[in-house]
């Protein structure tokens, strides 16, 4: 398993690196960002990805179910000039009743991969959005090579190797079992298979709820590459963004702004 998972640190700082580098100037190609703007993020950990937002003196909220996350993060950013402007809630997102209609933006970041009703949640997010908000999303198509999130086992050949979280359940959970993981990792990977989501679907869920993309690029190497592995990240080549399915096979993430129709 790699060290980034085990190093909440580290990962918070490959999420500022990557959010400075790529999301924020994504995000201000339709949308200032101001020191007013009113910045969500859903599923938000330690809550990394709010720095780049709060450093330009942003109001920040972080949603996420894990205790332990939110309170590393509260610690994080207890000695933050602006930490007055960031509140960080341990709380599951259905459940959350002080929010209505007034994030100019919402993060949304390698998270709907493991939400288990999408359809849901992207009807709840219009209640969570100013009337001209945006929803940043960004996600990692499932049948890409490590879309399965195969990266956290502990063994290093699983860790590296791509595509197999495509194989049937019975075979997928075979091998896992074969190479030592764990139970609670096993199960971990099998949820993220019942959940991992395409481009396609994704798609089609924003039309069926009524959002529409304003924004959107496909990456071959995705920019989290970058910090990880030393990648330069590189677009998805425009001949292969309009192939549905092979885009799924070739495109490592994707990220997408939305706004209600």
């Amino acid at each position: 398993m790699q060290k980034r998972h085990s190093d909440p640190l580290q990962y918070i700082n490959e999420q500022i690196l990557s959010t400075q580098r790529y999301i924020v100037p994504f995000i201000q190609q339709v949308k200032p960002i101001q020191a007013s703007t009113q910045v969500l993020e859903i599923g938000c950990g330690e809550a990394g990805n709010l720095k780049p937002f709060l450093d330009l003196g942003c109001k920040c909220t972080g949603v996420d179910y894990s205790v332990g996350k939110i309170e590393k993060g509260r610690e994080y950013y207890s000695t933050h000039p602006f930490s007055e402007n960031i509140k960080l809630i341990s709380e599951d997102i259905y459940k959350t009743n002080e929010f209505h209609s007034q994030f100019d933006i919402i993060i949304v970041r390698d998270v709907i991969e493991h939400i288990h009703d999408q359809n849901k949640f992207l009807g709840l997010m219009k209640d969570l959005m100013a009337p001209n908000g945006i929803a940043f999303f960004a996600f990692p198509p499932w049948q890409n090579p490590f879309g399965g999130h195969q990266q956290i086992c502990n063994s290093k050949l699983l860790s590296a190797l791509p595509y197999y979280h495509l194989l049937p359940v019975p075979l997928y959970k075979g091998l896992l079992k074969a190479f030592g993981e764990s139970d609670d990792k096993i199960a971990s990977l099998l949820e993220i298979k019942e959940t991992g989501i395409s481009i396609e679907r994704f798609e089609k869920l924003v039309r069926k709820n009524n959002y529409k993309i304003v924004n959107k690029i496909l990456y071959l190497i995705n920019p989290n590459y970058e910090i990880k592995f030393g990648l330069k990240p590189r677009k998805q080549a425009s001949l292969i963004n309009k192939i549905p399915y092979l885009r799924d096979v070739l495109s490592t993430c994707g990220y997408y702004i939305l706004m209600k129709n």
